[in-house]
Formats: structure tokens, C-alpha cells, sequence
């Protein structure tokens, strides 16, 4: 079962998910944190570059965010249809046009924020998408029947010109998927009705994104978090009101420890102080190595101190077997974004090759955001990307 420790001291709040006393994700969200990723804003639109098809956004922040063409026509299915490429920017939205959009990606200290009008609200069992007549299913629920069922579900009880991807947490549910979209959309039409009643064009903060806690609760099956412990009175009963207005947690304790340091309870300091080392060992003796750069982030795999057997292919199949699963776990707990590369130790079996992209396929099922393997290169190397779930991380 798992555990959600909290620990706020002066300067930040610690977030640890722990599993049977063992750190599965960890995260800093800082007091003076500038995230914005999932804040829903009206924005005003400032400058329009045509050559780009693009246009600048000032949503009140220091930087003025950037929208792209794609981001403002109406959301299409990608798999069926073709954004009209005839389409001039100018002819869209104009200067000074007030706009409802949402933060994609987070400033850094070259670029604004990036912004679109398609809205995504997540909640328990649907992640909501308004204006647009897309529903799917998450590619991980992989029974065909059950895919089936849960679209016609979610389509006979949305309102119409709303759209929606269905989560694995709704395999098995009907109920609960009903009220769940019951609330998501009250929450959309109060998003929708100040932005429609706002007479003044200027930049204005509508609704601020979930934080790391309320995320990582509705990202987790229901009813596998066994408890919450927090040491900040404030904290704890922000989490308290949040048990009493969701259901899908009625059964999870919620713990006060006031004024102690809760990343002690498990001893899981050690393992916090490890996520800056550039090098991980493995039990075989082996080792791999994790450097991020602004492009990507380059994993190496080396056989070390490990031997191994006579059979040299069986050997290095055995240090890029742990190291699969080490670069999997190490992943989620370092939070890695964007596009990662990982050099494993070549391998002349192709059935090799299969077997550890299928392992790593197979180890990334426990991650609980999106991950896309692309499977090795002509220079042997394993392409993938995987979605950050702390902004603030990148």
C-alpha cells in the first residue's frame, strides 16, 4: 500500500510517495515557486507574428506567453484530420482580443510560457476537454471491450460539444464516472462564465492548476493510498476538507505530526540525498550513469565491477537487464522530462534488444505520466520521452 508523506519546513514543502517504506517519487515545491503550468487564464493578445503563424499572450506575468495557430483553431483528432494550413493567424484573433487559455509549458529564462485555448481539467476518472467532440481512452486500458464500454459511457452523459480522455482509474466504474463529469463541468461553466462576464481587458488568473498532493491522489488508483502524514497543521487540514469533498478517498488515513521532520519515519533521507548523484550502482556491479543537458537527457549503461559468465552476450544482457529496471525506477523519482536517450551496452541477439525494450515498456507501466518508447536506433541507442509532472522540474 502507499503512503503520502508531506513535510513542510521555512522554506519549502517536501512530497514523498512511498511504497512499503521505499521513496517511489519525491518532489520540492518551493514557497516562492513561479509555476504556472495548468493555470487557466484570460489572456490578452499582444503581438501577432505572422511568419510564424504564432502570436504573443500577456497573461500577467513578467514574460509575455506564446500561442501557436494550432492552439487557437478548435481542437481536431490528429489521427483523422489535418489543421488547414490556409489558415492566416490575422485572420483568427486580433490585438487586444481577450482569450481563455491555459499554461502548456512553463516559462524559463529564454522563452514565455506557452499557452493554448484547449482546455484540459483533469479529475478522478476523465481528464475534461470542452469544445471539442474528442473522447478516447487512455492507451493503458488495454481491454478492447472495456475501452468500448467506458467511450459510450462518457459520451451519453457529457454535454454536448465537450470532450474527454478516460483514465484507468475508470476501468469498472459507471457511477462514479457519472458524478465525476457532473462535477467537472459545474467547474468548467463557472471557468467559461467569468471569463464570458469579465468587462475588463486586462490579464487575469481564473483558476490555478491542482497541486503536487491533490495530483498525485488523483493520478493514484483508488483506494491504494493507505494513509497521509503531515507535519503542518495548515496542510493537514487543507487535506482533511479535500477527503470530505472526494469520495475515492474516504479510506485513507489522514495523519498529523506536527513540528517533526516525516521524511525521518522511514529512514528515506538516505535516498533523497542519492537523487543528485550522477552515478547509480547496481546490484550485479554494473552501473549506469544520468547527465541532463537543455536538449535531453543521456543515460549510460556500464558493466562495472560485473563479470558475469563466460557468455559475453549473457553477461551484458544482464547488466542492461538491471539497468532497465533501475533506469525505470529512477525516471519517476527523479521526475525526468523531455526527450531521453539511453545507451545500453550493445547487443548483437536481436532477441535481446526485444526483451529489454519490452522490459522497459513493461517497467514504465507503473509510471503515472505519459511515456512513449520509440525503440532503438540504426545507432543502437533506445529513444523515449516522458512527460514531467512537476513543471517546476524542468
Amino acid at each position: 500500500m502507499l503512503e503520502i508523506l508531506i513535510n513542510r519546513n521555512e522554506t519549502n514543502k517536501e512530497i514523498a510517495l512511498v511504497e512499503n517504506g521505499k521513496l517511489l517519487e519525491y518532489y520540492i515545491d518551493e514557497q516562492n515557486s513561479n509555476r504556472k503550468e495548468g493555470n487557466i487564464y484570460i489572456g490578452i493578445v499582444r503581438d501577432i507574428v505572422k511568419g510564424m503563424q504564432s502570436a504573443f499572450i500577456d497573461i500577467g506575468t513578467e514574460k509575455n506567453s506564446f500561442i501557436h495557430l494550432k492552439d487557437i483553431l478548435p481542437k481536431i483528432d490528429e489521427t483523422k484530420e489535418k489543421l488547414d494550413s490556409n489558415i492566416d493567424i490575422d485572420k483568427t484573433i486580433k490585438v487586444g482580443q481577450a482569450l481563455l487559455v491555459q499554461v502548456k509549458k512553463d516559462s524559463n529564462l529564454q522563452k514565455g510560457a506557452r499557452v493554448s485555448t484547449h482546455i484540459n481539467l483533469p479529475s478522478k476518472y476523465i481528464a475534461f476537454m470542452p469544445n471539442t467532440d474528442i473522447v478516447t481512452a487512455s492507451q493503458k486500458i488495454e481491454d478492447k471491450k472495456e475501452q468500448e464500454r467506458l467511450i459510450k459511457l462518457v459520451k451519453e452523459n457529457l454535454g454536448e460539444g465537450n470532450g474527454a480522455i478516460i483514465r484507468t482509474s475508470a476501468i469498472g466504474k459507471e457511477q462514479e464516472i457519472i458524478e465525476d463529469i457532473k462535477n467537472i463541468e459545474k467547474k468548467w461553466n463557472k471557468i467559461n462564465n467569468d471569463f464570458r462576464n469579465n468587462k475588463e481587458n486586462k490579464p487575469k488568473l481564473i483558476l490555478e492548476s491542482q497541486d503536487i498532493v491533490e495530483k498525485m491522489i488523483i493520478d493514484l488508483p483508488e483506494k491504494s493510498i493507505r494513509r497521509i502524514i503531515i507535519n503542518n497543521k495548515k496542510d493537514y487540514d487543507k487535506i482533511v476538507k479535500y477527503k470530505e469533498e472526494n469520495n475515492y478517498i474516504k479510506e485513507t488515513e489522514i495523519e498529523l505530526k506536527e513540528n517533526r521532520n516525516i521524511m525521518q519515519i522511514y529512514d528515506i533521507q538516505k535516498e533523497i540525498s542519492k537523487l543528485e548523484n550522477r552515478k547509480i550502482w547496481l546490484k550485479c556491479g554494473g552501473f549506469i550513469t544520468i547527465d541532463k543537458t537543455e536538449a535531453l537527457t543521456a543515460i549510460d549503461v556500464n558493466t562495472g565491477k560485473y563479470t558475469g559468465t563466460k557468455n559475453v552476450e549473457q553477461t551484458i544482457f544482464k547488466v542492461n537487464e538491471e539497468a532497465t529496471i533501475e533506469i525505470a525506477k529512477q525516471l519517476r523519482l527523479r521526475d525526468v522530462g523531455g526527450i531521453i536517450i539511453i545507451d545500453y551496452i550493445d547487443m548483437k541477439d536481436k532477441e535481446n534488444k526485444k526483451k529489454i525494450q519490452e522490459l522497459l515498456e513493461e517497467k514504465l507501466k507503473k509510471d503515472r505520466t505519459k511515456t512513449q518508447i520509440e525503440g532503438f536506433t540504426k545507432l543502437d541507442l533506445m529513444e523515449m520521452t516522458r512527460k514531467h509532472i512537476c513543471s517546476h522540474k524542468e
